[in-house]
């Protein structure tokens, strides 16, 4: 079966309603699913295949494609800890609801005894991780009920301004949230081969590694003004309000996706 671009839009994006978010721009949501269709090309996905996602998060960005390519016969099981606010709103209105099992649950310990996937994918969340410790234990984890794991996320690397204006919005999370909350989260892009370091730590065999351009653009660095403005310490609040405003002015002249690094793995 061929899984176009174009088939997609019409069969799963066209069914999504349009979000009204200023300043993020109506079509959001399908901007990003598409991205993360794109990506998934790499990743040995057929017909039919039982597919654990981890991190599914709030706007079933992966789920909804990856529900999509599994086929009438396929699974997905998504896991996430917390983030389930929309999930059910979307993945229904994207008609692929009943292809997917929601799982709340720490991706630190999955609660299945032996391999009962054909493939555990980890897209564009390996930033919410917090440390490299717990990665190497979510890929540990992944490759213990996983035949092979596909990992992708987004690289530290800018090669027009439209990346550089979302890798200076981007860089900004990690301070805010560890200055509002006391922890890190929304860490920085990991470099491809700190990744595959990491991957290789955690157990696993790289078989194929690449890098994909989107050529798309990317709003999910955005993150509200007022967000920065709780933050307690003056000194703090005042130097990431200043460096706030500045990003801002360049990512709402077009930001892109910067490019991402993906890697498909086996247990050594």
């Amino acid at each position: 079966m061929t899984y176009s671009e174009e088939k997609f839009k019409e069969e799963v994006l066209s069914k999504i309603p349009l979000r009204n978010e200023l300043p993020l721009p109506d079509d959001w949501l399908h901007i990003e699913m598409l991205e993360r269709f794109r990506i998934l090309q790499f990743a040995p996905i057929k017909p039919g295949m039982n597919v654990l996602e981890i991190g599914c998060g709030a706007h079933a960005l992966t789920t909804v494609p990856l529900a999509y390519l599994v086929g009438e016969t396929g699974r997905v099981v998504a896991v996430d800890i917390s983030r389930w606010h929309f999930f059910e709103e979307i993945t229904s209105s994207a008609g692929l609801r009943h292809r997917i099992i929601p799982l709340r649950v720490d991706a630190r310990e999955l609660p299945f005894p032996f391999k009962s996937f054909d493939l555990a994918v980890l897209v564009h969340g390996v930033r919410s991780l917090k440390s490299e410790e717990t990665m190497i234990k979510v890929f540990a984890e992944m490759l213990r009920v996983a035949e092979r794991i596909f990992i992708a996320e987004t690289l530290p690397i800018a090669k027009n301004q439209a990346q550089e204006a979302h890798l200076e919005m981007y860089n900004l999370r990690e301070e805010i949230f560890e200055a509002l909350f006391g922890e890190k989260d929304d860490l920085h892009y990991l470099p491809l081969e700190s990744l595959k370091e990491l991957i290789e730590e955690a157990g696993g065999r790289i078989i194929e590694s690449g890098v994909f351009e989107p050529k798309l653009p990317h709003y999910l660095a955005y993150i509200p003004r007022k967000y920065v403005e709780r933050i307690k310490n003056e000194k703090r609040r005042a130097n990431l309000l200043e460096r706030w405003d500045r990003a801002y002015e360049k990512w709402k002249r077009g930001a892109e996706h910067p490019p991402v690094g993906w890697v498909l793995v086996e247990k050594e």
